[in-house]
C-alpha cells in the first residue's frame, strides 16, 4: 500500500521519512514518491495493508542500476495498526517503463534476480540499505519497549 496513505500517526510519518532519507544517502539523485500506486478500483483490489510501498525515480536511465526507478516494499508485522510495526522483509524492484528488470529480497542471500541485474557496487548499496532498514525498525521497537 502507498506509504503516503499509511502515514496515520506522527511516528509512522517520521519512520517513512527516515526510510526515504536512508535510501537517498545511497542514491542521492533518486527522487522519492510516497504514492507509487494509482488510486483506482483495480489497484485498490490488490491493496496489502501489511506493506509500506514507496518508489524512487532516477533522473534518467542508469546503466549501473539497470533501471529508471526502484520500488521499495516493506513487509510489516501487524501492518500499520501498531504505532511502530516490526519489519519482516524488504523487496526492491528495479523498473523501467516496460517492465521489472530485477528484484532483490531479504530472503536467502539478498542477491538481485532478473534479466538485467545491477552492477555489484549498486547491489552492495542496496544490501546496505536493507540492513539499515532492519536497524531502523529495530531501534524504534527498542525505544517503544522502554517507554
Amino acid at each position: 500500500m502507498n506509504a503516503g496513505d499509511q502515514a496515520r500517526s506522527l511516528e509512522l510519518a517520521q519512520l517513512i521519512a527516515s526510510v526515504a532519507a536512508l535510501f537517498r544517502q545511497h542514491f542521492p539523485d533518486a527522487r522519492p514518491n510516497l504514492r507509487p500506486w494509482r488510486d483506482d478500483p483495480q489497484t485498490r483490489a490488490f491493496e496489502d495493508r501489511q506493506t509500506l510501498d514507496l518508489s524512487f525515480h532516477l533522473p534518467g536511465w542508469s546503466p549501473r542500476s539497470q533501471c529508471r526507478s526502484f520500488l521499495v516494499q516493506l513487509s510489516l508485522s501487524e501492518g500499520v495498526t501498531q504505532a511502530r510495526p516490526r519489519l519482516l522483509g524488504v523487496t526492491i524492484r528495479g523498473l523501467t517503463y516496460e517492465s521489472e528488470r530485477w528484484r532483490l529480497t531479504t530472503l536467502g542471500e539478498w542477491l538481485p534476480a532478473g534479466t538485467h541485474p545491477p552492477v555489484e557496487s549498486v547491489t552492495l548499496k542496496l544490501k546496505q540499505f536493507c540492513a539499515e532498514l532492519f536497524d531502523l525498525f529495530e531501534a524504534g521497537a527498542s525505544e517503544a519497549d522502554v517507554a
